[in-house]
């Protein structure tokens, strides 16, 4: 119960715009940085002094939010120059548009020091699936997700390499329904291949298999030194929600807080001095600590199978890898 309320009245954030240190130097890539949780953190990220890729589909959208982080006054006390931003084109529901936002980012950058797989698509209508004809969730939410961090992994193992321990870091966007309402042991692999006609089932399953694809992460990058996290962001005010019925924002708004503050979980996640490599792979709750205690069963299914005994989360990167191999 205690973890429950703790979900819907978080403790007060310990980074927020005001107090981030200077991020001179840095390069970040933040998805879905137009809107929502997106755009309130590459203002801070910007205004903190680093240099910022806005990845998203829309340069329309994303010129107008780079135009308007800009023309806001500094909040950062410790920060007296903002940074960079510039627009990355990309579709995460389309996997061919991947490869080439990594060129054009590689092409002009040598490092990576943190990757926000923020963008993310709630509940659309039934039956809407990517370029690929995948289920949209799943497509959005880790596919292409997945695939972009496997594309930069070289960047990323490139700045660890010159890097603190555990300072490059990517973060990927859970949910609480992941507390809530994930099933017992996970999804299998049969509900990836064959989704489910309820859409809030589906985004569930994506949402758990964005904590499945960082604990994988962690497990692949940590001895190079990339900390991989999940990342509950918090109940938001944000256009996640805009698919649902019109009644479901109304009943929820006493309950949902202001986009900046899940911008504060991301913050912490990112930049918390308290986390180790060996903290890859844990999952992080509003806004900025990590769980105290995450369900015995899906802790159970993100086993690695080194023992043969494979659980549903590690099935669960396999599957990711093998629908990705066509467009590494």
């Amino acid at each position: 119960m205690g973890i429950t309320w703790s979900l819907f009245f978080p403790p007060p954030p310990n980074i927020t715009e005001r107090n981030l240190q200077s991020q001179n130097g840095k390069v970040f890539i933040v998805t879905g940085g137009y809107s929502g949780i997106g755009f309130e953190l590459c203002k801070i990220l910007y205004q903190a002094g680093g240099k910022v890729y806005l990845a998203g589909r829309s340069e329309e959208k994303a010129q107008a939010a780079i135009a308007e982080i800009k023309s806001l006054p500094l909040k950062n006390t410790l920060s007296t120059e903002a940074g960079d931003i510039l627009f990355l084109s990309i579709s995460l529901d389309d996997l061919k548009t991947i490869k080439p936002a990594v060129d054009t980012f590689t092409a002009s950058e040598s490092r990576l020091d943190v990757l926000f797989n923020n963008a993310g698509v709630s509940n659309p209508p039934q039956g809407s699936v990517s370029s690929q004809g995948h289920e949209l969730q799943l497509a959005t939410n880790c596919l292409g997700p997945h695939l972009f961090t496997q594309l930069l992994l070289p960047t990323l193992q490139k700045t660890a390499r010159s890097s603190p321990s555990a300072s490059v870091r990517v973060i990927w966007t859970g949910s609480i329904v992941v507390d809530l309402s994930a099933p017992k042991g996970g999804p299998s692999i049969a509900d990836f291949e064959q989704p489910s006609t309820d859409q809030q089932r589906n985004y569930t399953n994506s949402k758990l298999g964005n904590w499945y694809l960082a604990k994988g992460l962690a497990e692949q990058a940590g001895g190079d030194g990339i900390l991989s996290l999940a990342q509950n962001p918090g109940n938001l005010k944000t256009a996640l929600v805009r698919h649902m019925p019109a009644i479901v924002p109304i009943i929820v708004r006493p309950l949902l807080y202001s986009a900046n503050y899940g911008a504060y979980t991301a913050l912490w996640t990112a930049f918390s001095k308290e986390l180790t490599i060996d903290d890859g792979g844990k999952y992080v709750l509003p806004w900025g600590r990590l769980h105290p205690s995450p369900r015995a069963d899906l802790l159970e299914a993100m086993k690695s199978g080194e023992d043969g005994t494979a659980g549903n989360g590690a099935k669960f990167v396999e599957f990711c890898d093998r629908h990705i191999g066509d467009f590494r």
